[in-house]
């Protein structure tokens, strides 16, 4: 594979393994630097990507592998999994307080969920991955994929309805 058929490969993918990678990991630089080294690695596999169906998917795997590696290595101890709050400029002040209250919680129910939840809900319902894409990046057979998210997103919701319960209360 030559730089111009690598650079068109893998330039529209390279957005999707940042946010993939800035979901896992807690700052941007360090996502960035998960991407910028996922790239590197692939330009040093880049003969051998002829036999690889997917290559999109095959990049999504390898930059959460890293980003995974990186979160158990001890020298990123200090990292751990959070997700940006994106603003809206028309909201007043208690809407806003209230709305990031309420990302807040739910980010730390994410959070609590088991790690192939947590990436299967980030993959499918956040950055809108296909199945079969899905499938590639986590390993998992078709009907695992279907599985883990139904069990993640029916988790999430009761932990939602506990601490609308709870607040209610």
């Amino acid at each position: 594979m030559n730089q111009k058929k690598f650079i068109e490969t893998f330039s529209t993918v390279q957005h999707k393994m940042y946010q993939l990678a800035r979901r896992l990991l807690v700052s941007q630089e360090e996502a960035a630097d998960a991407v910028q080294e996922t790239m590197a690695r692939l330009w040093e596999k880049r003969d051998k990507l002829v036999d690889v169906n997917n290559k999109e998917a095959y990049a999504m795997q390898m930059v959460k592998n890293y980003a995974l590696d990186r979160l158990k290595s001890k020298q990123a101890s200090h990292l751990s999994i959070v997700h940006s709050n994106y603003e809206s400029g028309d909201r007043d002040a208690q809407e806003e307080l209230e709305s990031a209250a309420q990302v807040i919680m739910v980010q730390k129910m994410i959070h609590a969920l088991p790690d192939n939840y947590k990436t299967v809900l980030q993959l499918r319902d956040i950055q809108e991955f296909d199945f079969e894409a899905i499938e590639q990046i986590m390993d998992m057979k078709s009907t695992a994929v279907r599985v883990t998210l139904s069990r993640a997103r029916k988790m999430l919701k009761e932990q939602i309805e506990k601490q609308y319960k709870t607040e209610i209360a």
